[in-house]
């Protein structure tokens, strides 16, 4: 079942003849005038060029895989919870019990997502980015103003409890609006893409310190109340602004715009390699050096100039596409008529084959559930939720899912309190974030990319890579759970990689096994900050053993998918389905025969 639906009573149908291929909007039409040397030009004048350009780069679908980008890389809030839960528990009077209560929502809302699965298949991806941007400002708003004492009386612990869980839970909302739109739009890219798009998510936490220290203080120990505030206005922001970008699109993509699209990935992933590199010389200075509020201001500059870097890389796409699909050779193949129908050049163009229509959509909520507990279907279609949550590879990627990638998690909530509890400085707090964030977006592009790359070439299934993934978290957890001096650090880079790397692996083994649909849910361990290595050794000691049985349950559902991802999974895309620019969202295009991006 497809995450997104067009509904026929609302679809328009749009007729495209055998010799008329399909070209985008900017050039769809192009009417000639006689030069008066026996030939034609254009009848637009050459000033039109840049406007038509224009008008291709914001319609097309490399503007909105970069709209995704960012709102990707403002998406990711829910990292940096421990730079700011200290001012939390301080300004309401909780204790360290409480303050977990309200850790442990907000992960929940980060990550139950089925609500909005549903809700995009009866709503266009631009009302599930508008819900979420709602939903990130009201919950983070009224947090921000509970906990600077502007609500009278203080909320009870429930509801600053809701206010986190609301907020946390846009970043689903943005994951379906944005995240699932582009793999639908690239589907033979969806390792590449996920990687890329996760990837910016991982960057967010480091993004987000630096506009806080440019914004509102030297940091260092201050007020990070004010955070809160940012990461509430900031994603709905973005998200709003690209509300018309976002969309599905829909267009004929022959097998050699792959190789163009791996290149133009390849550019997005050098401009966000030296976006993390300059980060962590950043955060390694600020370490070291005492910076003042103008030099991080200075910093988040840069970081805010190399976020609008990857847009060059549109404009080369773009630009490309439009310099093919205006050439005299382009302009001829439109122009050309073949020989057989030249002579019958009178009789009216053959109606084109009928488009067939989809069935039609069960109105009775018993049908539908008669129709969900059906038999599923193989591996690689579109499945129902009901179809997916019954069947035993979701069980195992389930369980694979909430042990292995819950415990890296629980470490990532409580970095701060694990920090505390082994002596380090409250300095070292934000350090430990900014290092979890860089590294987490390390793991995704790597592990976007190499899935990629290892599915292609040596047919290894992805639920395979994903128990080594987890494997690899596993002397993080001991590094913790141990207390080796001054190696806290470590523990951040490998549980911040191994995090990372886990959810582009995720998310595309869902979508090849179940389907262009995916939701998730993971697990998280409540802990108690005190002082010592005792604290947390048995608790990591623990959440090493769970990682241990999340990559067994990986492993065996990698020996179940052994034949699938043996064969081609992108079959069915390069016979029938499409992906590119389009007339718009729910119009239906005849493919034609050859590339007319």
């Amino acid at each position: 079942m497809s995450l997104y639906q067009s509904h026929p009573s609302t679809s328009v149908q749009t007729t495209v003849q055998p010799h008329q291929p399909y070209q985008p909007l900017c050039i769809q039409s192009n009417p000639r005038r006689s030069s008066g040397r026996g030939g034609e030009e254009p009848l637009h004048s050459p000033p039109m060029a840049p406007a038509a350009l224009a008008a291709q780069v914001l319609r097309g679908r490399w503007f909105m895989a970069y709209g995704s980008f960012l709102i990707m890389s403002a998406a990711g809030a829910t990292y940096i919870f421990a730079i700011y839960s200290k001012d939390i528990k301080a300004t309401l009077g909780y204790t360290q019990e409480q303050l977990n209560t309200v850790g442990f929502f907000k992960d929940v809302g980060a990550n139950v997502g089925i609500h909005a699965g549903l809700v995009a298949e009866v709503t266009p991806p631009w009302l599930v980015l508008a819900v979420g941007a709602a939903m990130n400002l009201g919950g983070y708003l009224m947090l921000y103003l509970s906990v600077t004492g502007r609500v009278r009386p203080a909320p009870p612990l429930w509801l600053v409890c809701l206010y986190i869980a609301v907020g946390a839970n846009s970043q689903a909302f943005a994951n379906t609006g944005a995240l699932v739109t582009c793999v639908k739009n690239f589907p033979e890219s969806r390792g590449v893409m996920l990687g890329l798009l996760k990837g910016f998510v991982g960057l967010s936490g480091a993004i987000f310190t630096q506009l806080y220290l440019a914004f509102y203080g030297p940091g260092g120990g201050g007020d990070t109340r004010p955070l809160i505030l940012l990461v509430g206005w900031l994603p709905a922001a973005v998200s709003v602004f690209f509300l018309g970008t976002i969309r599905i699109i829909r267009a004929p993509r022959p097998p050699a715009a792959a190789r163009r699209e791996y290149r133009a990935f390849c550019g997005f992933l050098y401009v966000s390699l030296a976006l993390a590199a300059f980060l962590m010389v950043a955060i390694i200075l600020q370490k070291r050096f005492r910076f003042t509020r103008a030099e991080y201001g200075v910093c988040a500059a840069v970081v805010l100039s190399m976020l609008l870097l990857p847009f060059a890389v549109v404009l080369r796409e773009e630009a490309a596409l439009f310099k093919k699909n205006t050439t005299p050779e382009a302009r001829a193949a439109e122009d050309y008529t073949e020989p057989s129908t030249a002579t019958a050049a009178t009789k009216p163009a053959p109606a084109p084959a009928p488009v067939p229509e989809p069935p039609p959509v069960t109105s009775k909520p018993g049908a539908r559930l008669l129709a969900a507990l059906r038999p599923p279907p193989p591996r690689g279609e579109d499945h129902s939720i009901l179809q997916a949550l019954v069947s035993v590879d979701m069980v195992l990627l389930f369980t694979a899912t909430a042990l292995g990638v819950g415990g890296t998690l629980t470490a990532i909530d409580n970095m701060g309190q694990i920090g505390e509890s082994l002596g380090y400085p409250p300095r070292s707090v934000a350090t430990f974030v900014s290092l979890i964030s860089i590294w987490n977006y390390l793991g995704r592009v790597a592990a976007g990319f190499g899935s990629e790359a290892l599915l292609a070439r040596h047919r290894v299934p992805r639920p395979l890579i994903l128990a080594a993934v987890l494997l690899l978290a596993v002397p993080g957890h001991l590094l913790i759970a141990l207390g080796v001096p001054g190696s806290l650090y470590v523990a951040s880079v490998a549980i911040g990689f191994c995090f990372g790397a886990a959810q582009p692996v995720i998310l595309a083994s869902v979508s090849e096994l179940f389907g262009l649909r995916r939701r998730r849910g993971r697990g998280r361990a409540g802990v108690t900050t005190c002082i010592g290595v005792r604290c947390y050794r048995e608790s990591f000691l623990v959440i090493t053993a769970v990682t241990v049985a999340a990559a067994v349950a990986a492993a065996a559902l990698a020996w179940r998918t052994r034949e699938f991802y043996a064969g081609d999974i992108y079959a069915k895309f390069k016979e029938g389905t499409s992906s590119g620019d389009a007339i718009g969202e729910g119009d239906r295009v005849q493919p034609p025969k050859e590339e007319q991006l």
